[in-house]
């Protein structure tokens, strides 16, 4: 099995569960934060969304300097935009895993702002670091978010409060 065999494992389990996170974001409480120094959840369900680009940065670039990257646009509007956008991205960092061969994956990727160095590792860690756990870490904030908000936590890796197993 190659290294983008074993990655598309994990990517296709976290993307699906990731779009059953999203379809359950309310439309009307963009603005909405559990502490002042939390980001609103229009701008957290969009950063979730969008990240499947940084998995597609990560494969096809040889670096990526946050002072200078082009990033998607970040405001939510409409759940069904969200999800057309986050298919899309998806789609695309999935097709360019599978287009990686072990070699591509080995070579380094370097992430910086600016001068200061972020990682410099394989592509293969760094997208499992930098992208995938990424994405877990902001969902798991987007979940508890839905959670404060009466919403339905879907069950992710097993049953959740608002999805128990059934006998």
């Amino acid at each position: 099995m190659t290294t983008a065999e074993l990655l598309l494992q994990d990517f296709d389990i976290e993307m699906a569960a990731t779009r059953r996170t999203l379809e359950r974001v309310p439309e009307d409480k963009p603005d909405y934060k559990p502490h002042e120094k939390s980001m609103p959840m229009g701008k957290l369900t969009m950063h979730v969304a969008t990240l499947p680009k940084f998995g597609t940065f990560i494969l096809t670039t040889p670096s990526l300097d946050l002072t200078t990257a082009k990033w998607p646009e970040m405001t939510f509007s409409t759940r069904e935009k969200l999800l057309a956008d986050f298919d899309a991205l998806a789609a695309e960092a999935r097709a360019s895993l599978v287009a990686s061969s072990d070699a591509d994956l080995a070579a380094p990727w370097k992430f910086s702002y600016g001068e200061h160095v972020l990682s410099n590792s394989p592509r293969s860690l760094a997208f499992r670091h930098m992208f995938l756990n990424h994405l877990i870490h902001h969902r798991a904030q987007l979940g508890v978010y839905l959670r404060l908000n009466n919403v339905p936590v879907p069950g992710l890796y097993g049953p959740s409060a608002d999805e128990p197993f059934k006998p």
